[in-house]
């Protein structure tokens, strides 16, 4: 029986391991981990599903800003091997959506592909710019995008919810 529950500190390099694994060599070359350097993140957002005590998959979401808004940017996801096929991701991101919405986060952001992603309600987003070398077509969102375009950057200090740090889902 697999087990969804919040990554907690002790997790960090069982997480970091399943991410290499699932990855190619270079992983954090890639222009979003430009965006969580330095920058904690959405702690009640990122989780692990365990089976058996083993982590089986994971996923984190980090907190950026999108032309003055708050997003939340989610990625890395990753499933083990052996469980790949079996739901276990879209269940996470299942959870995420749900989670989010609870504790304030209304814009979602991902690098994916839209097949995929587009049957959680991901859609591409058309004038949010994530660093180079992103292809465009794989920069997917949902909730509350109308009007918001810019570039995709660093959110330090952003990790909590939008309504804590003084601010709204809806607007700078």
């Amino acid at each position: 029986m697999v087990i969804l529950e919040q990554e907690q500190a002790e997790d960090w390099w069982e997480v970091e391991a399943l991410f290499d694994l699932c990855f190619a060599p270079g992983r954090e070359a890639l222009s979003s981990y430009r965006l969580r350097e330095g920058v904690p993140p959405v702690s009640r957002l990122c989780l692990v599903a365990r089976e058996d005590g083993i982590v089986t998959g994971a996923i984190r979401v980090w907190p950026v800003r999108v032309g003055g808004y708050p997003a939340a940017l989610i990625g890395p996801v990753a499933v083990h091997p052996t469980h790949q096929g079996e739901g276990l991701g879209a269940l996470m991101i299942r959870d995420v959506i749900e989670r989010a919405g609870k504790i304030g986060w209304h814009r979602l952001l991902l690098v994916g592909d839209a097949p995929y992603y587009g049957r959680f309600g991901f859609n591409r987003l058309d004038g949010v710019e994530m660093p180079p070398p992103t292809n465009p077509d794989r920069v997917l969102g949902l909730g509350e995008w109308t009007s918001v375009h810019g570039q995709v950057v660093r959110a330090a200090g952003a990790s909590a919810p939008p309504a804590h740090q003084g601010i709204t889902s809806s607007g700078p």
